[in-house]
């Protein structure tokens, strides 16, 4: 399989400035296409570390993919670089300059000499068009290895990946099959999972690799099969995860890397059923991962953020006196909330919580990260307590998950 290294090139990575997606998104794309990820760069805007990079990645890949560092400004050095360490020279091409003005006519602003400057390449590259900007791309190849520089504008990256080097990089190198398999696991820490399908992970054959990815309280196991048939990678992790049933059971909650608040859209989406929430130490966010989700509406009626108590009884009809007799984060209250508010928005389902998301106002009796979550539907209310941590944004994103957890299981 062949091997490819991505160094993305840029000071503004480095100190910070900006989150580099690029190397994740080719990473993704090469993977799929059949490439092995041996290493991800990041170098600054300085001609000997680019070098360096170079020179390190070419010893152990076939394969080096820039992004940055090509364009009109000063610090747009790449190009030159590259230039110098294939012993070439920069000369004219017409053609990038008919790319060039094709892509000024559509802008309000006009040319100048900088942009002009970009239609200056090095000699012995190969030019790929840049269809989405004014800066060329740049293949090299040198003792049956390959270097391809792109812009770092992560549009024109993308397009340039998708339509151009991708493909080419398939016709001149052989590649493998890869075919990945998840599965969502709950109920288990990453090393207590470990150890209950450690038999089962090392019957895996050769060609599958295992991965554990936790999320909160999520571990995604990620088969990976590699071979040269489609067809029979699939059919082995399939197998392999028919026995991976039988051990987990009820704890798997998907065969898919889908989001939790997806996989319950769709759920409801398919029965023709509706949600509702009422959230008091989640703060709504049960309501907001729902509704990012396009065609939400077909299913979620709304949500009351009954942070106060007054709300929670004016609004949603818990008794005051249940409120006063067991308090705000207890069993009692939280179901109360969730038939209150499925009554309120006349919804099939609805999902409350009730805890102390922290860092203060915790107990002995009632520590931080102590939450109750309560589902229910027409004629069933179930409610479960958690500890969580002192994080607030954690018990906040733990109380989701395991929100929609508890309404799966109904569901």
């Amino acid at each position: 399989m062949a091997k490819v290294e991505i160094i993305t090139i840029g000071d503004e990575i480095l100190i910070g400035q900006i989150v580099d997606t690029n190397s994740a998104w080719m990473a993704g794309q090469l993977n799929m296409a059949g490439f092995e990820i041996a290493q991800i760069t990041s170098v600054s805007d300085d001609a000997e570390h680019i070098v360096e990079s170079l020179n390190m990645a070419l010893q152990r890949v076939d394969i080096v993919l820039f992004t940055g560092g090509i364009g009109p400004t000063k610090d747009d050095i790449t190009k030159l670089t590259l230039s110098k360490y294939f012993d070439t020279k920069l000369v004219f091409d017409q053609s990038v300059m008919d790319n060039i003005e094709q892509i000024f006519k559509h802008r309000l602003f006009a040319m100048n000499d900088l942009t002009r400057s970009q239609a200056m390449v090095p000699e012995k590259c190969q030019v790929i068009q840049n269809k989405m900007g004014t800066a060329p791309i740049t293949w090299f190849e040198k003792d049956g290895k390959v270097v391809v520089s792109m812009p770092g504008v992560p549009h024109e990256m993308k397009n340039a990946m998708s339509v151009d080097v991708i493909p080419r990089l398939k016709a001149k190198f052989q590649t493998s099959v890869i075919v990945h398999q998840n599965v969502l696991v709950h109920g288990y820490p990453e090393s207590a999972l470990a150890m209950k399908i450690e038999d089962w992970e090392n019957s895996l054959p050769s060609h599958i690799k295992l991965a554990y990815l936790p999320n909160g309280r999520i571990v995604k196991l990620r088969l990976t099969g590699v071979g040269s048939d489609a067809d029979e990678l699939k059919s082995a992790i399939d197998e392999k995860i028919e026995s991976l049933k039988t051990i987990l059971g009820e704890s798997i909650v998907a065969f898919e890397d889908i989001p939790l608040e997806k996989l319950i859209f769709e759920k409801l989406d398919s029965s023709h059923t509706t949600l509702a929430t009422a959230e008091s130490c989640s703060g709504g966010n049960i309501a907001h991962v729902i509704t990012l989700l396009p065609g939400s509406s077909a299913v979620f009626k709304g949500s009351v953020v009954a942070y106060a108590n007054e709300v929670k009884v004016n609004v949603l009809g818990v008794d005051s006196n249940v409120l006063d007799q067991y308090g705000a984060v207890s069993a009692e209250v939280v179901e109360q909330m969730a038939m209150g508010v499925r009554k309120l928005m006349n919804s099939d389902y609805a999902i409350a919580t009730s805890g102390i998301a922290g860092p203060g106002g915790g107990t002995d009796e009632k520590p931080v990260g102590s939450v109750w979550i309560s589902v229910c539907s027409t004629e069933t209310v179930v409610s479960k307590l958690f500890n969580f941590s002192s994080s607030r944004e954690q018990n906040i994103e733990r109380t989701t998950q395991e929100a929609l957890i508890l309404l799966k299981q109904l569901l």
